[in-house]
């Protein structure tokens, strides 16, 4: 098997080769060194999407949602999105999750290659399109680094005559799910937090990105959970798109600034928007990490 003369990235869409990928290192994961252990995510249960709810269900509102790549392989308890469509269903919303669309492009462009960026912005506007047309509302978007992409199509392909127009439409639709909860309803009674001191890392792409600052926090101190002080919060954790695989040790360092300061008054959870610092953080942290839609979809009764 020589795969790199097999150029594996012409022959299998994104979320296949992460898929290919993350088998192999897991299955060589006992014969690697303890710093390359750690990257590497256990697997989880799929978790199941909640049933679709038929046109005649008297459930109007719909909306899109962005499956992406990197989540459905490493936390599909968080990528497929079921934690989303199960709260977004207690509030009267149903998800639609469109087979043909994959990722949003972000980690091509990270190692620049445009050329592939710009095809899965294109894919994921063809994928979505029918919707549009039919009046879906949003695209909503569970991990904010593909948020802060996605929100960027418009600016991509201003010069594609094809796409352009469209492309501004997905921007003007894409929308954080912190977004969508902020204006929503929450059936407050019917949330108990069985844990209540909770660390929340805010990503660059959600606070500066997407300028979603304290966007999350507010929903979640609603809710009830008790947010530890976290010193520093306006710094990035390491992770960064591609930025802990190609610049590993000024990624490490920044990653213990961003543990020590997240663990200092000794939370029971970490809780985060994006999945990249998700998995950057849990590769050292001392106590749990996960999507902060999970705990809250956890939480209700």
């Amino acid at each position: 098997m020589i795969i790199g003369k097999l150029q594996l990235r012409k022959i299998l869409p994104y979320p296949s080769r992460v898929t290919i990928l993350l088998t192999i290192g897991r299955q060589l994961k006992p014969l690697l060194p303890q710093s390359l252990k750690r990257q590497i995510p256990g697997r989880q249960k799929t978790s199941t999407w909640p049933a679709y709810i038929p046109e005649n269900s008297g459930q109007a509102r719909k909306m899109l949602i962005l499956e992406g790549c990197i989540q459905s392989v490493t936390t599909p308890n968080t990528n497929t999105n079921s934690t989303t469509a199960n709260i977004l269903r207690k509030l009267g919303i149903t998800l639609i999750a469109p087979d043909k669309a994959g990722c949003c492009g972000a980690v091509s462009q990270h190692l620049s290659a445009q050329q592939e960026a710009l095809n899965f912005m294109r894919r994921n506007i063809d994928a979505w399109w029918p919707y549009i047309e039919q009046g879906i509302t949003a695209i909503i978007i569970t991990a904010s680094g593909c948020g802060a992409m996605v929100k960027e199509y418009g600016y991509h392909l201003k010069q594609d005559e094809h796409y352009a127009d469209k492309a501004q439409k997905i921007s003007e639709l894409a929308k954080d799910i912190s977004e969508i909860l902020l204006q929503e309803e929450l059936p407050l009674s019917r949330i108990k937090p069985s844990i209540k001191n909770i660390a929340f890392q805010s990503p660059c792409t959600l606070q500066h990105g997407q300028q979603l600052d304290g966007v999350v926090e507010s929903i979640l101190k609603r809710c009830g959970f008790e947010l530890s002080a976290v010193d520093d919060t306006h710094l990035c954790c390491g992770s960064a798109g591609t930025y802990s695989i190609l610049q590993a040790d000024l990624a490490q360092q920044l990653l213990y600034n961003k543990l020590t300061n997240l663990q200092r008054h000794q939370p029971e959870l970490i809780v985060t928007a994006n999945i990249g610092c998700q998995l950057h953080l849990q590769s050292q942290a001392s106590i749990p990490v996960k999507h902060w839609i999970e705990l809250l979809d956890e939480s209700f009764v």
